[in-house]
């Protein structure tokens, strides 16, 4: 019997692919507007994380009217900026039911997912693509890097609520529903990831050879030709299901071909920079960018910091318009910064002892603080007609309301920046009703990505945020 569905390797080689134009370049941001058009800068959207909730009372402002000069203990630190940003309170986190016993392990995996990992394979990570890697998706082409993800505790932790995976307690972003993206905790090796020239990496401590970047980025070239030529003539001896599994190959393939023509004019504007050639994306009356130092010492608010201002430069720069930053994993963590060592964890389960109270109130406000600082940094910076704030999203919160009984009824979110003009700022919000994924789709939407789905379960678009 003859087996006419067998495709030999040399077939394999020829065919995998469609020959491809190169995309519209000059449409991938920061282009020459048409005359007489403004520039239309792209809008950034960054996610900053802290576990274990509030203290709903010394977080929630008692009067919208006056919270802008009289926040609460802990948005104390966001009062210069509060007229940029959004209190939102009111949006629900995903019921956790059957997963009940595992709080922990969902507060920040569900984050960005609004959706519980699948019940029947516990043990293995598969929950939904996050929304910082929806929003990558589509405009991490533009950029050498897609995304960045942050953390400050590495992603170590060990624990199996509810038979879960380990890694739901320490990622937030997935790239596809088994897919978590680690993030980096390292300082200077973000700073090398983000602004070390490819054809500068270290090799063996030496700098790689031009001429042999060079020639593998043709041998990169010549091997996209060889796989992008002749898949249509592959495809129509296929079957449905195998039609669809190179779909979906070829969609990977484009995505790549876009990320290497983005990153050759990334390449061609540094060196147009190095020659001394002004005509870069930059205007001439953005702010330069700002210079980071890495700190030697461990204390925690000098390193959140530098995290900070690397996000910040990173936004500044073009490298990246997709953050995200895990500034605290469950469990294990203190602050002998604030003058106690006792863990945040235990000290969540206070059962309103003033002095555990207290203490978590004071955690809260730390970790606001390190927020504050990244947002006052960016309102500061010229871009535009604006400042860099006026051109991003940037999200904090929590995957908890109240630790101590670990409700999720109304999850703290701070939103900063207007998104390009699409958010209405300067407001408290105490009835915004919604859940988690109502509000990451209506950021996304904010921003210009299209969600052609809902983000978890999200049910429509929370058009309090835009001032409708």
């Amino acid at each position: 019997m003859r087996n006419n569905w067998l495709i030999d390797r040399r077939t394999c080689l020829r065919g995998l692919g469609v020959a491809l134009a190169l995309p519209l370049l000059d449409t991938m941001g920061w282009a020459d507007p048409p005359k007489g058009a403004a520039t239309k800068l792209p809008v950034r959207l960054g996610f900053m994380y802290m576990p274990h909730g509030v203290i709903p009372e010394r977080f929630w402002p008692t009067d919208a009217a006056s919270y802008l000069t009289s926040p609460p203990q802990i948005l104390e630190s966001l009062r210069p900026v509060l007229s940029q940003c959004l209190v939102v309170k009111g949006i629900s986190g995903i019921p956790i039911d059957p997963l009940g016993g595992a709080p922990h392990a969902l507060e920040l995996s569900t984050w960005l997912t609004a959706t519980l990992p699948d019940t029947n394979k516990r043990n293995v990570v598969n929950i939904a693509i996050s929304a910082d890697q929806i929003a990558a998706n589509y405009v991490g082409v533009f950029t050498s890097l897609p995304s960045l993800e942050l953390a400050t505790m590495p992603q170590t932790h060990k624990e199996n609520q509810e038979g879960l995976n380990e890694a739901y307690y320490s990622h937030c972003s997935y790239r596809a529903p088994t897919q978590p993206v680690p993030a980096e905790t390292n300082p200077r090796s973000v700073f090398k990831r983000l602004f070390q020239p490819r054809d500068q990496v270290q090799q063996g401590g030496r700098p790689a050879d031009s001429a042999a970047a060079a020639e593998a980025d043709a041998l990169d070239h010549s091997m996209l030709d060889v796989v992008l030529d002749g898949a249509k003539d592959l495809r129509v001896t296929l079957n449905h299901s195998d039609q669809h599994k190179l779909d979906e190959y070829l969609d990977s393939i484009r995505s790549l071909e876009r990320r290497i023509a983005a990153l050759e004019i990334r390449r061609a504007q540094a060196a147009k920079s190095a020659a001394g050639d002004s005509g870069t994306k930059r205007g001439a009356n953005d702010s330069a960018p700002i210079t980071v130092t890495i700190p030697e010492g461990d204390k925690r608010s000098e390193y959140m910091q530098v995290m900070c201002d690397l996000n910040v430069l990173a936004f500044q720069t073009d490298v990246t318009r997709v953050s995200t930053y895990i500034g605290s994993t469950p469990n294990g963590v203190s602050y002998p910064e604030l003058g106690f060592t006792d863990e945040h964890h235990s000290q969540t389960h206070h059962n309103n002892e003033p002095v555990k109270v207290d203490k978590v109130a004071k955690i809260n406000a730390f970790n606001v603080a390190q927020f504050a600082y990244m947002i006052k940094k960016m309102h500061s910076l010229r871009e535009g007609d604006g400042t860099l704030l006026d051109n991003c999203i940037m999200m904090w919160g929590s995957g908890l309301e109240d630790g101590n009984k670990h409700s999720r009824a109304n999850l703290p979110f701070v939103l900063a920046g207007r998104g390009g003009g699409s958010l209405k700022t300067g407001r408290y919000l105490p009835n915004c009703s919604g859940n988690q994924g109502d509000l990451l789709g209506t950021l996304l939407t904010c921003a210009g990505i299209p969600v052609d789905r809902p983000i978890g379960l999200a049910t429509k678009t929370i058009t309090e945020l835009t001032g409708s």
